[in-house]
């Protein structure tokens, strides 16, 4: 029995962990160590570590026009995006801005369907009744060329905060602050859209801070927002660099101790985890893709809704209201990854089950709102870039495309390249090396097909091509418990660019069933325990019993169904031992 494609399982190396304080589990210095860790420091740093908000490009001219909006009583537009990051992001601003003085804050957000991406002329002329004296822009703005010229010649300002690769071409905003910007000084690449505006509002602070706004008032407390920031950070799936992770860490610290906004409190509750014993995987499986999903059926004005009340009730009239949404979402999301799985394996594998070195897939009944989390799940299953596309809104001949890549594969350069190389045949794109999004008239799809599919050919490595899984080794018996369990979960915090630990081991299976028609659940005894332990492998049914030995990569976890401080092991990886 194997997954649905093969995989090399690597060990990390063991490391010497000398230096760390003696009350650190030698799991964790073993974990830490292996990831580039050396300074106990910086295994979960704190924000006074942050790198200095003046640092990034653009800050000063983007504090000036924000302290002139609000010493003139301007009105300020903060205009977000339709994902986590980008209303978590506008939820920060509007926030933010309202804490440092600002009387005049409205938000806006683009409607998916309506308006596609960004800021565009349509939204533009859309807000134009607003007549704001500032406009900004939040997880985008920087790809939005046309909006900005739209905005500026409406005579409004435009501050630009945004985290995304920059084009050839900048738009003419008044101001831009984007750590990916060439020549940018900030340490920190990895800053997710919420993240930058965040550290606007850290550098507009200083600066009314130095004009003495703050002398007859407390000065606002901006912490009050991190956990908004740690929601948008790990949904964004940026990388958890060490500045990412003291965001992150304090940010949970918060949600932990029942401190976090209104909004998400009542997402916690809604998604039925444990408000104490919060994580990062938890924003990302459960809290990020209920916010999410009113961007991707609805409209995630819905979402920014949530996380600005203040009323409690309304809280969770919302969340549920969300919590449905994403029922739904994950139904469209069943049906269309059924219709993938069909389209791969009618078109895609060959006779002899290769897999292809990138895949696009299309289906005019599709969601575009959808598209994205199909590529993902298609991706892993294949192990190759994939993008999907559905039409940009019912029967329309323009289609918007979701993309997702494999580790090695910088996927929004490969779309660069054919723009290149094929200039017109994309409407626009833009994105990051993991996951981008493009738009195209369905007339360009096999034209596109053919540019994209050459440019991966010529550009991937090899080696690229088969999975590998970096494993943490083996777990001792004494550590298969409760308690390094539970220390895993609250330790990292882990996420993208700072892997979750995973290990790898053999076991012998006492007993095995199929769950649901899909999820593989087993038994495994391992010598020196007497009680065996659960696992399951979701999605990981091949049809073929298992065998009596098998070496599998593993997660291990808490078993909040079992409780009383069961464990079980969640498999990514099984074979035949």
């Amino acid at each position: 029995m194997t997954s649905s494609h093969t995989a090399r399982i690597q060990r990390r190396p063991v490391l010497d962990c000398a230096g760390w304080p003696a009350d650190t589990l030698p799991l964790l210095q073993r974990l830490y160590t292996a990831r580039g860790v050396t300074d106990p420091a910086q295994a979960q740093p704190k924000l006074a570590q942050l790198h200095a908000p003046e640092l990034m490009g653009g800050m000063q001219a983007a504090v000036d026009l924000l302290a002139n909006a609000i010493a003139h009583n301007e009105r300020i537009l903060v205009v977000g995006d339709f994902d986590c990051d980008g209303a978590t992001a506008c939820a920060v601003g509007v926030r933010g801005l309202r804490l440092l003085g600002a009387r005049d804050v409205v938000h806006a957000v683009p409607n998916r369907v309506l308006h596609g991406y960004g800021l565009s002329p349509s939204l533009v002329a859309e807000l134009a009744p607003l007549q704001p004296g500032l406009l900004v822009t939040v997880d985008h703005g920087i790809a939005c060329h046309a909006g900005v010229t739209a905005a500026k010649a409406l005579g409004w300002k435009v501050l630009v905060t945004d985290h995304h690769l920059p084009g050839e071409h900048l738009p003419p905003a008044d101001a831009l602050v984007d750590p990916n910007l060439q020549d940018d000084a900030f340490p920190s690449k990895a800053l997710a859209g919420v993240g930058v505006i965040f550290y606007v509002l850290m550098a507009l602070r200083r600066h009314l801070r130095a004009q003495g706004s703050f002398a007859t008032t407390p000065e606002p407390d901006l912490l009050t927002l991190l956990d908004l920031v740690a929601v948008g950070t790990v949904a964004d799936l940026v990388a958890l660099d060490a500045n990412n992770r003291a965001l992150v860490s304090a940010g949970l610290r918060r949600l932990r101790a029942g401190q976090g906004c209104v909004g998400l409190q009542a997402l916690i509750e809604a998604s039925g985890r444990d408000v104490k014993r919060l994580s990062a995987t938890d924003i990302g499986f459960a809290l990020g893709p209920r916010l999410n999903a009113a961007g991707r059926l609805e409209d995630m004005a819905l979402g920014i809704e949530l996380l600005l009340t203040e009323d409690r009730s309304q809280a969770r009239e919302i969340a549920q209201t969300l919590e449905q949404i994403n029922a739904e979402r994950r139904a469209v999301q069943q049906l269309m990854t059924d219709d993938a799985e069909l389209a791969v394996s009618r078109a895609v594998l060959s006779a002899e089950g290769e897999r292809p070195i990138a895949a696009c897939l299309f289906d005019a009944e599709w969601h575009p709102g959808v598209v994205g989390l199909v590529a993902s799940k298609m991706k892993d299953r294949l192990h190759r870039p994939v993008i999907a596309f559905a039409p940009s809104e019912p029967g329309s001949d323009s289609l918007r495309g979701s993309a997702r890549s494999i580790a090695g594969f910088h996927i929004r350069d490969a779309l660069a390249l054919v723009n290149a190389a094929h200039p017109g045949l994309m409407d626009k794109f833009g994105g990051h090396a993991m996951a981008a999004g493009l738009s195209l008239p369905q007339a360009h799809l096999v034209a596109f097909e053919q540019a994209f599919l050459a440019v991966v050919q010529a550009q991937m490595d090899p080696a690229s091509l088969q999975q590998l899984l970096l494993s943490d080794g083996e777990l001792g018996v004494e550590e298969l418990d409760f308690r390094h369990a539970e220390a895993l979960r609250l330790a990292g915090p882990w996420g993208q660019g700072f892997p979750e630990p995973l290990f790898d081991g053999y076991f012998q299976v006492a007993r095995w069933q199929v769950l649901k028609e899909k999820h593989l659940k087993l038994s495994l005894r391992v010598p020196g325990r007497v009680e065996p332990l659960n696992a399951i492998h979701f999605s990981g049914w091949t049809g073929n019993a298992p065998a009596n030995h098998v070496h599998i990569a593993y997660r291990l976890v808490s078993d909040d169904y079992r409780g009383g401080g069961a464990i079980q092991l969640i498999i990514e990886h099984c074979a035949d031992a």
